[in-house]
């Protein structure tokens, strides 16, 4: 599994002007394909009168899914450069949509590799990327007497606090580094004098 992924920032649209063609790049964030899907399903519906909606999307941390389409424009001239663009800036869980208005310009086959790499460049640049780091998920059991100040130190020694939950005993989910299990272990015995719970989760990204 990678380590880390970059993603888009948030979703939103930036939009620029080629040879009196409008050209929308909408992007988003997208955990699955079938996100992926909808997303462009979406921008479609949005743009019902537009020349063309092309689209190219990456899902998985290590890029296991890839996908693009050039909706009517010359083979290989809108999907493949805008697949390229997310590649090329290792782009992961992201999907782009580029949705054209004929301006009545032509732009020929290398204008139009240009135009729709370019647009998903462009709306990287404006929307911003983010970095997701792999941890582990896991769970620290306190006594009431001990859980405020335990929660204190996680967050005072910079560890991700997810969630507490208040039952018989205090659950505090947590996110790890994958390399910081062990040092972390020996430093939750050594605070809580031994009396604290440690259970081991599954991995995310954040």
């Amino acid at each position: 599994m990678q380590d880390e992924y970059r993603t888009v920032a948030r979703e939103g649209v930036h939009e620029t002007e080629i040879s009196r063609s409008r050209f929308l790049c909408a992007l988003a964030p997208a955990a699955t394909e079938e996100e992926a899907q909808a997303f462009v399903a979406r921008v479609r519906k949005e743009h019902p009168t537009a020349s063309h909606n092309c689209y190219a999307y990456v899902i998985g941390a290590d890029a296991s899914v890839q996908k693009a389409s050039d909706d009517g424009e010359p083979g290989g001239t809108a999907g493949v450069p805008m697949l390229q663009m997310l590649t090329r800036r290792e782009m992961r869980y992201v999907v782009a949509v580029v949705t054209r208005y004929f301006g009545g310009v032509k732009l020929g086959a290398g204008g139009l590799i240009r135009a729709y790499g370019g647009a998903v460049g462009e709306a990287l640049d404006t929307l911003g990327t983010v970095t997701r780091r792999r941890f582990r998920l896991a769970t620290v059991t306190v006594d009431h007497g001990r859980a405020g100040k335990m929660e204190n130190d996680l967050r005072a020694t910079g560890r991700e606090v997810r969630d507490v939950r208040y039952a018989e005993a205090v659950t505090i989910e947590i996110g790890l580094p994958e390399g910081d299990v062990e040092r972390f272990r020996a430093w939750l015995a050594d605070v809580s004098a031994g009396t604290a719970g440690f259970e081991l989760g599954g991995e995310a990204y954040g």
